[in-house]
């Protein structure tokens, strides 16, 4: 069964395995302690560490591993804007950062602090020019993710990290997308990570603090990893992870150009097979394994569950799937479509014949959902009927509000109007992006006097 959804969990690298079995019988004593089995366990964790920093392209003594991915990125942001306070009470992000640094951001923001969020293009990517003007002498500090988890758009980390330092502002990079795939590149402060991403055990993540960053960890603390990640270290996974960072950045160069070639093909294939779809994301600054694209009139959470059933496992940042009912933060801040909304990650190995038979059969499954939702199929015609129409969708779920906008379409002459009423969120991003794949005037929004919004289209050709 073809697994299309690394950008969540790669599989488990089987350098990885290996490590973890042997690790289990040479890696369980307390690596504190001085008799035979702890030094044994010690000089493990020790080379682990030093492996590890190595990839990130730090020293040994400033990378610590923690409980999680989500976890390192916790505590490089509580300790570095308490380190910090003094300072001021800022905090800079993206606006398409991982949840775990917007929860962060959240929770800041709940005990007094600020935070100011940097807007990106439509393709995902941050202007650095604009980062470096959301810095100020009281931010004490600002994230960037590498590259993003849910389009691929690699982030000019660079750029940002000198602007940073100019300011005198510690910037905190969330590699957890790229760190498989190299080493990030400019003069950043601290870095967080997640072995499952890359290969290796899941509850292993990694945080790197430069020397010199101010930073006081927070909450109860005790002797080990510096403080910074109390509790007993999982020597195994620990020793596995480091292990199978080695081993996929040992083979980063060919198999992402491999996988970037099975990219491209996807890119290039599905608007030429699938009507009406819009590929996000940047074409050339993105991870070399992930491709997303959103499909117009279709239920993200209907065409996933027929992707499954071909024996596809992929993921979504649609509207419409069981775990929400609003577009994911991503494609809200970049301001594309997001109903139908597909994310392929291919993980290592991944097979062309497979990708091949994921173009054969994506067509008729997004056929097949647009004839169940009543989607129209074709592009209306010339009208000569006056006046304004108004869709009432309210109470009605994406595609629903969009389809509705598309079957009355040609019955409004160019120059008319339809509003289409909508209290779904995801209408605010699809009726625009119906509006720039079909060439018309997306006039604005305004309340509805019935509840929810109302979407003015306005007919141009």
């Amino acid at each position: 069964m073809p697994y299309f959804d690394a950008a969540s969990a790669a599989p488990l690298h089987p350098v990885a395995r290996q490590a973890l079995l042997a690790s289990l019988d040479e890696g369980w004593a307390d690596p504190a302690r001085l008799y035979r089995e702890g030094r044994r366990a010690r000089l493990l964790l020790d080379t682990a560490r030093e492996a590890t920093a190595e990839a990130v392209g730090c020293r040994p003594d400033e990378l610590v591993f923690t409980p999680s991915g989500t976890r390192a990125v916790h505590a490089g942001i509580s300790g570095s804007l308490a380190g910090r306070r003094r300072v001021g009470n800022r905090l800079v992000v993206s606006a398409v950062e991982h949840s775990s640094v917007l929860h962060a951001a959240e929770t800041h923001t709940a005990a007094g602090g600020v935070v100011a969020e940097v807007p990106v293009d439509r393709s995902g990517a941050v202007d650095a020019d604009v980062f470096a003007a959301a810095l100020d002498s009281g931010t004490a500090l600002a994230c960037l993710q590498s590259a993003n988890h849910e389009v691929g758009t690699a982030q000019p980390v660079a750029e940002v990290a000198e602007a940073c330092r100019a300011a005198g502002v510690p910037l905190l990079v969330d590699a957890a997308q790229s760190l498989g795939w190299g080493p990030v590149e400019g003069a950043w402060s601290l870095l967080a990570a997640s072995a499952h991403k890359w290969g290796g055990p899941a509850g292993v993540g990694l945080l790197a603090v430069r020397k010199g960053v101010r930073f006081a960890p927070q909450g109860p603390s005790d002797e080990r990893e510096s403080g910074r990640a109390p509790g007993f270290e999982n020597l195994p996974a620990i020793v596995a992870a480091a292990a199978s960072l080695r081993a996929v950045r040992a083979e980063a160069e060919a198999e992402g150009a491999r996988l970037r070639g099975l990219v491209d093909r996807i890119r290039a294939r599905v608007p030429e097979l699938v009507p009406d779809v819009e590929v996000v994301g940047d074409p050339v600054r993105r991870l070399p394994h992930l491709v997303t694209f959103s499909c117009l009139y279709v239920d993200g959470e209907t065409l996933l569950h027929e992707l499954d059933r071909e024996g596809f496992s992929v993921s979504s940042g649609s509207s419409c799937t069981s775990s929400t009912l609003t577009p994911s933060h991503v494609l809200r801040a970049m301001g594309v479509l997001s109903e139908g909304n597909v994310r392929v990650s291919l993980p290592g190995g991944a097979a062309e014949d497979d990708v091949d038979r994921f173009l054969d059969v994506l067509p008729g499954l997004v056929a097949g959902v647009r004839e169940r939702l009543g989607a129209p199929a074709a592009s209306p015609a010339p009208a000569s009927a006056a006046g304004p129409l108004v869709v009432d969708a309210l109470g009605k779920r994406c595609p629903i509000p969009v389809i509705e906008l598309a079957k009355v379409f040609g019955e409004v002459p160019v120059g008319g109007t339809v509003t289409v009423l909508s209290d779904d969120e995801a209408a605010r991003l699809d009726i625009p992006a119906w509006c720039e794949m079909r060439g018309q005037e997306y006039v604005g929004e305004e309340a509805s006097p019935g509840g929810g919004r109302a979407y003015v289209v306005r007919r141009v050709t």
